[in-house]
């Protein structure tokens, strides 16, 4: 018998190029054809799933035709409720074998592997989730050795399949090795990486394929299964560039999306003071985000920067206002680290070309890294640099390990590199627009936020003389 695999992955939610992938599927699809993706389909950055809940990727999807999907670390960004939404109201099998709750229960709607049968040939479809380590905590999950899960499926299985498909959100030279290593697996469709393959790889038996990221291309196996014997007569990757957007797609599109802005547009409190942002000036919003940060994580400061905001706060706040405001999502995170190492990253941030530096790094979704914000902390400079840090009334120490409130993009190092010499780390699920919305209408916060926390010296100095 033969058998058509056409498989997406990492499509980030950019779903102009799923519309013409969908056009593209359709074209090439038989009866004898499996559609299949490997995970990070959704990406929360889309008003859609947003305001869904995750429901519109589903209906996406099961419109297109989709046998299957494996669960990447997109899927669970949203928190587990989401991913637990989506996978239990999805026609088709979420998949993951190694992902399971924190506690180390079973994740709702989601199955370890599905048996689906195509003209009497029996496919075993597994797959596995990446370990995003410390992360996994904060995302409410719990990740087991991809290896050891996928040997059980095997074994769990063995007997009741003719052919098994491996949809690994690992990465390429994890599958590499994984088809190096064990034997059994027929497909492996591998993601997570973005790698872009023109033709499958065969190793060790073992058919690999990667169609890069964004929906930009769809991979394609030809297979042949006859006594036994499995042969691989035609693979690539299609670009999905030349292709009319389907209709069908864009529909489902314009119509979760005016779902979704009503439901995010929905007014969550009144603004009563103006939180304008700056992202070279200290500014009220940013401030807020700082001092929430250390309330929230008990921390010795709360540090963020002006970049990972676009826009203030002003009238009225809803989910919608937060998704413009704050797009990236990024999570609250705290670290400990060195005194000296916190005053190099503020002396950067003196320095307006730094702030205004393209913030790019893993999750940000703005356009400048911006200045520093700090929270239970005085910094006296004179413009060029730091004179003095004070850390509640204490000078800060150069060689001592402070608590910091901040974000997982400063806590690797984005902006600011010596930030990056942490220790200690844990991140918690919430993002950073969290924060906004849930100190923005609390008083005492608010009253705080236009206090200044850079002094210049000589200000410093009249103030301090004037207050004894």
């Amino acid at each position: 018998m033969k058998l058509k695999i056409l498989h997406t992955n990492d499509l980030h939610s950019h779903f102009e190029n799923f519309s013409r992938a969908a056009t593209l599927i359709n074209q090439y699809r038989d009866d004898n054809t499996l559609v299949l993706d490997a995970g990070d389909f959704a990406d929360f950055k889309s008003i859609e799933l947003q305001g869904t809940k995750g429901a519109a990727a589903i209906e996406l999807l099961e419109c297109v035709g989709y046998d299957a999907l494996t669960i990447g670390n997109n899927e669970m960004f949203n928190g587990i409720d989401t991913l637990e939404h989506m996978a239990s109201i999805s026609p088709f099998p979420f998949i993951s074998n190694n992902l399971l709750r924190k506690e180390k229960t079973k994740v709702n709607g989601v199955v370890s592997s599905a048996i689906i049968v195509k003209k009497g040939l029996r496919i075993l479809i597994t797959g596995s989730s990446p370990d995003l380590s410390d992360f996994n905590d904060g995302l409410g999950v719990h990740i087991l050795s991809y290896k050891k899960a996928i040997a059980e499926e095997l074994k769990r299985n063995h007997g009741k399949y003719d052919l098994c498909i491996v949809l690994n959100h690992i990465g390429t030279v994890a599958d590499t090795e994984l088809a190096e290593e064990m034997s059994g697996i027929d497909v492996i469709i591998s993601s997570h990486d973005h790698q872009l393959y023109s033709e499958a790889k065969i190793i060790n038996g073992t058919i690999i394929n990667s169609a890069g990221c964004y929906g930009e291309y769809l991979g394609i196996l030809e297979l042949e299964v006859k006594n036994d014997k499995l042969e691989l007569l035609h693979s690539g990757t299609i670009s999905t560039s030349p292709y009319e957007m389907d209709e069908r797609v864009t529909s489902i599109l314009k119509t979760n999306k005016v779902k979704a802005v009503e439901v995010l547009s929905r007014p969550l409190y009144a603004i009563h003071q103006p939180l304008w942002h700056d992202v070279i000036e200290e500014n009220p919003i940013s401030n807020l985000i700082a001092d929430g940060l250390k309330d929230m994580l008990n921390c010795d400061i709360g540090l963020i920067n002006s970049g990972i905001v676009n826009a203030g706060a002003f009238d009225c706040l809803s989910n919608k206002k937060l998704i413009e405001i704050c797009p990236s999502p990024l999570n609250p995170t705290s670290f400990e680290i060195k005194g000296k190492n916190i005053k190099l990253a503020l002396g950067l941030s003196l320095d307006t070309q730094i702030c205004l530096a393209d913030g790019k790094g893993p999750g940000f979704r703005g356009k400048y890294a911006g200045r520093l914000h700090v929270s239970g902390a005085k910094i006296v400079h004179d413009g060029k640099g730091i004179i003095g840090m004070y850390i509640g009334d204490q000078l800060l120490e150069d060689e001592r390990w402070y608590t910091v409130a901040s974000s997982d993009y400063l806590q690797r190092g984005s902006g600011y590199p010596s930030l990056a010499h942490n220790r200690n780390v844990k991140y918690r699920a919430e993002e950073i627009r969290d924060v906004i919305r849930l100190y923005a209408n609390r008083p005492e916060f608010i009253e705080r936020v236009f206090v200044n926390r850079w002094r210049v010296s000589s200000e410093f100095t009249v103030a301090t003389s004037i207050n004894g």
